[in-house]
């Protein structure tokens, strides 16, 4: 149960010009961003930097691998809540189910490529505290990926850093369609809810 009890979007009718984007996209509005939903400033803060990381541009890294990128980061740091929302987030974006079971065997599955295995390796590796990057995760990554590349998936794992810091300390519940995705599809390798089941 979450800590800090999210906020009911009827009480903030001003804030759902913010929320319409998200539920188009998520087709519901995260607990994480109705509590943020108390400062409001900080929820749009929050959303306009989720739409500079994803926003797709000609140089841009393919959607699904940012998808598995935030899957891959909040496994890393140990968040439940934001591997539930990144796994069903994956699957919404194209990356097949199996794939998304398959992300924990990701250096010797077939399904990834040896690109995405770099850009999940770093991401394992960044999202970790202390911080376990080196060197070699950036030669690797540089076989695959442009400097603008790079700094497009360090920016997928920094948000998912604040995210996975944010909801594992509120313990923020799973919704619905998240906590159902996980349960079916990566409950079987390893994940829980603990203490973000509603």
């Amino acid at each position: 149960m979450s800590r800090v009890k999210p906020l009911d979007p009827k009480d903030i009718p001003e804030l759902m010009e913010v929320f319409d984007p998200v539920i188009e996209r998520m087709g519901f509005i995260p607990n994480s961003q109705l509590v943020m939903a108390y400062k409001p400033d900080l929820l749009r803060a929050f959303i306009e930097l989720g739409k500079a990381v994803y926003k797709q541009e000609e140089e841009s890294v393919p959607f699904q691998l940012k998808n598995l990128i935030g899957i891959m980061a909040s496994h890393s740091a140990g968040c439940m809540y934001c591997v539930a929302h990144t796994s069903s987030n994956s699957a919404r974006s194209g990356v097949e189910d199996e794939k998304v079971a398959a992300i924990w065997e990701f250096e010797t599955s077939d399904l990834f490529s040896d690109a995405e295995r770099a850009a999940l390796s770093f991401a394992q590796a960044a999202a970790q505290v202390p911080n376990m990057t080196d060197e070699k995760d950036f030669t690797e990554l540089r076989k695959h990926f442009s400097e603008y590349q790079i700094v497009e998936i360090m920016g997928v794992i920094a948000m998912f850093g604040y995210l996975n810091r944010w909801n594992d300390t509120m313990a923020t519940a799973l919704e619905d369609d998240p906590i159902a995705f996980a349960e079916r599809t990566i409950a079987d390798v390893g994940w829980k809810p603990g203490k973000h089941a509603a």
